[in-house]
């Protein structure tokens, strides 16, 4: 449950990604402020084909949002130290399963999204640094705005891709890795890939 709650945190604000040229590096908070610009412009063109169909939001979801995220890095932290004794096909699966387990919930929230506005606070971010968090703050009529912030490192091809999200002080990757361990100590990480398959199913 307390999963689920920060998962729907994250996906109230995850409405982000692009990219944009900052003396020949992309600049991680316009990047994060365009795709959010082209998430919420595709939720209000498409409301009523998308309430006719919600299947329809995936596909939205592959091509604006998938590509600035690193599921791998992402899998690999929240699987901890069983990484490193995991096979190269449990660590493929996982990131699979991982993978389609964010997708289908971020999905599910972005059909239930009513107008939060995203706070974009100033970011401690220098020419050059690989790695960097970039604030925000999702705030909502009659609601305290809750914090996110958005860890994005560099890749080898100058492009920024999130690897963790900070919901109201508490790390997304670090949550699941509590998840995770207990399922890897009960049945080992096949045991894991098997339990994340069903939740997708």
């Amino acid at each position: 449950m307390l999963v689920q709650m920060r998962i729907h945190g994250l996906l109230a604000g995850l409405l982000l990604f692009s990219s944009c040229v900052f003396a020949a590096l992309p600049n991680p908070q316009d990047m994060v402020r365009a795709t959010a610009d082209k998430v919420l412009a595709a939720l209000t063109e498409r409301k009523a084909e998308l309430d006719a169909d919600p299947r329809l939001i995936y596909p939205l979801v592959e091509a604006t949002v998938l590509p600035h995220f690193d599921f791998r890095e992402m899998s690999k932290s929240a699987l901890g130290r069983h990484w490193r004794s995991a096979s190269e096909a449990q660590r493929e699966a996982v990131t699979r399963e991982f993978r389609e387990l964010l997708v289908r919930t971020y999905a599910t929230a972005l059909l239930g999204y009513t107008g939060q506005s995203i706070e974009y606070l100033p970011v401690q971010y220098r020419p050059g640094d690989t790695r960097v968090m970039i604030p925000t703050r999702i705030a909502s009529s009659g609601a305290p705005p809750i914090p996110i912030n958005y860890r994005l490192k560099l890749d080898g091809s100058d492009k920024w891709l999130v690897y963790d999200v900070v919901i109201d002080g508490v790390s997304l990757v670090t949550t699941y890795r509590s998840q995770f361990s207990s399922q890897v100590s009960r049945g080992g990480v096949d045991g894991l890939i098997s339990s994340l398959e069903k939740k997708n199913r």
